[in-house]
């Protein structure tokens, strides 16, 4: 067959399928109702945009811990500040003690009395170490926490400049490594405990010191933290 004649009888053949595929269509609208029509279109796009399913948010824990604590403890964290405005906090069984939102956290070390039978703050107070004599008060202050009490310490800003030595050893009594080796801005938390002993391996005492080539802000070393679980008094 001469090669412009199979040309030809192909574009033929093309026009007819188009249009026998054109036809075929107009029978099925016509025969199709309305409203099926638009239900299985609307059935084949909706495939595409069903919403993928996603895993539940984890259930918040107390004080913001990644794992709940196990029953008949309490929970706690300490957060130490970090910088001008992020200020330190201290959590106790999901209950803020002592932070910014409260009121009552401010520059030096930051301490609250916990009733260990009954899990209540009895008191909070703050200790400047930078300006005045408040090595003393703060002794005292320690000295009268009651006979089994949680004793929950952060620093904010500083808390050595004019934190004295009896001072250091009052707090070291309570069984801290740490605060004879505090310095300017250092960051510091610590858990103690009066009348009873903590559990061994709980997690009760942090430092990280102002390094000007280390600082996460100016000036200031970044916040630490400690978080746990302490078991309640068995009756």
């Amino acid at each position: 067959m001469h090669p412009g004649a199979t040309g030809a009888f192909k574009a033929l053949f093309l026009v007819f399928a188009s249009l026998c595929a054109w036809y075929s269509g107009y029978l099925v609208a016509e025969l199709i109702p309305d409203e099926h029509l638009t239900s299985a279109v609307y059935r084949v796009r909706s495939i595409g945009e069903k919403p993928v399913l996603k895993a539940p948010p984890p259930r918040r824990q107390k004080c913001d811990h990644w794992t709940p604590c196990p029953p008949n403890t309490y929970a706690y964290r300490l957060l130490s500040g970090g910088g001008k405005d992020r200020h330190a906090k201290i959590c106790f069984e999901d209950e803020l003690l002592m932070g910014e939102k409260m009121g009552n956290i401010a520059r030096g070390i930051n301490i609250a009395i916990v009733s260990y039978e009954t899990g209540k703050v009895t008191a909070t107070r703050s200790f400047d170490m930078y300006e005045g004599d408040n090595s003393t008060p703060m002794i005292r202050f320690i000295e009268s926490a009651p006979t089994k009490s949680l004793l929950l310490m952060v620093t904010h800003d500083d808390g050595s400049t004019r934190l004295k030595a009896d001072a250091k050893k009052a707090i070291e009594a309570l069984g801290s490594r740490q605060i004879r080796n505090m310095k300017f801005r250092s960051s510091w938390v610590f858990l103690a405990a009066t009348g009873f002993e903590l559990p061994a391996g709980l997690p009760r005492e942090k430092i990280n010191h102002s390094d000007d080539s280390k600082n996460r802000y100016s000036g200031w070393p970044a916040e630490i933290q400690i978080e746990g679980c302490i078991p309640r008094e068995q009756s």
